[in-house]
């Protein structure tokens, strides 16, 4: 029997929806919605200009680092060490600027630090065969370890004389009102998703993920590939501390302290698969906003702050829960 044009479309239609329907990511993108609409009509508080800024600006620290982990994510690795390599690449530029440096010089600086720890991570992971889990676990330690040193432990908030012009790299608002950090991490999020969407690297990501023994044998450059998405990890985690280090107008040997469970969870949340072969930038970003409006929910709803790990890891565990039972309703 024929089929019509009309029924041709229908059908296409009918298989959009069901795809976007069956995507984890629609479904934490829909819980997004409707909390921020609850929380508008339960507290006063939550639909103000201030606390919409606010919230924008948080998400995006670990929405920037969530972007990087999702790539390692789904070629089936996993970095530990994120909050860590955020702490000394923050450190890092605070120091060589409170120097005397100029704020290029700090961010080369940074920038550098990142890629290198990046690097030391992926050749130990790709070459030497080590388990990501234990080369990024023991960063974690080295390289909150070497801010220790790089600043002898102390609180750095002088930068020298380009101190205003960090400031206003991470804590001003140059297009719109929108807070720099979040233009930031717009920019960020098109880029990783057009090189996941519409690159050769980002096919290859997927392959990995899907069966690094048989992409092995198709050519694909496995263990490169492997570095330089640790080294995309490790930048990002940079990124974000040459961001947040403006915006705070200090750094600490604290900060970033537990932040790579938050990103992990970001982009697993988001869709992710923690075995390999799934991600997407959007779901990083929409994960990384539901932790943000959870976390910002609690102090708005009088709810003791302790919860938040709580309500994180639950969501983190229904995430998964969700992503195996779709997997077992497609191998049926």
């Amino acid at each position: 029997m024929a089929v019509t044009l009309d029924q041709t479309i229908e059908q296409k239609q009918k298989t959009v929806w069901a795809s976007i329907l069956g995507h984890q990511t629609f479904w934490v993108l829909v819980a997004v919605i409707l909390a921020c609409v609850f929380l508008s009509f339960a507290t006063d508080a939550f639909a103000t200009s201030k606390n919409l800024y606010n919230i924008t600006r948080n998400v995006t620290f670990v929405a920037i680092i969530a972007l990087g982990m999702t790539l390692v994510i789904i070629t089936g690795g996993i970095d530990l060490s994120v909050g860590s390599v955020l702490c000394l690449c923050s450190m890092i530029l605070a120091v060589v600027m409170n120097a005397g440096y100029s704020i290029e010089v700090g961010i080369a600086a940074s920038v550098a630090t990142a890629l290198a720890i990046g690097a030391f991570n992926g050749v130990l992971i790709a070459y030497l065969g080590f388990p990501p889990f234990v080369v990024t676990l023991g960063m974690l330690s080295v390289a909150r370890s070497l801010a220790m040193v790089a600043s002898n432990n102390t609180v750095v908030f002088q930068f020298g004389p380009d101190h205003d012009k960090l400031l206003a790299l991470g804590g001003g608002a140059w297009l719109f009102g929108i807070a720099n950090p979040v233009l930031y991490m717009i920019v960020l999020a098109l880029l990783t998703g057009f090189v996941l969407r519409w690159t050769r690297f980002g096919r290859y990501l997927f392959a990995i993920g899907g069966n690094e023994h048989a992409a092995t044998l198709t050519g694909v450059p496995v263990k490169r590939i492997k570095v330089a998405v640790y080294m995309i990890s490790a930048l990002s985690a940079g990124i974000a501390g040459i961001i947040q280090t403006g915006w705070l107008g200090a750094v600490t040997t604290n900060i970033g302290a537990g932040m790579e469970l938050q990103v992990i969870a970001a982009a697993v949340i988001g869709g992710a698969n923690l075995a390999g072969g799934a991600g997407t930038a959007l779901g990083a970003l929409v994960g990384a906003a539901l932790i943000e409006v959870i976390r910002n929910s609690l102090g708005l709803l009088g709810i003791n702050a302790f919860w938040q790990g709580t309500f994180i890891g639950g969501a983190t565990i229904l995430a998964v829960l969700f992503d195996r039972i779709r997997n077992f309703r497609q191998s049926e």
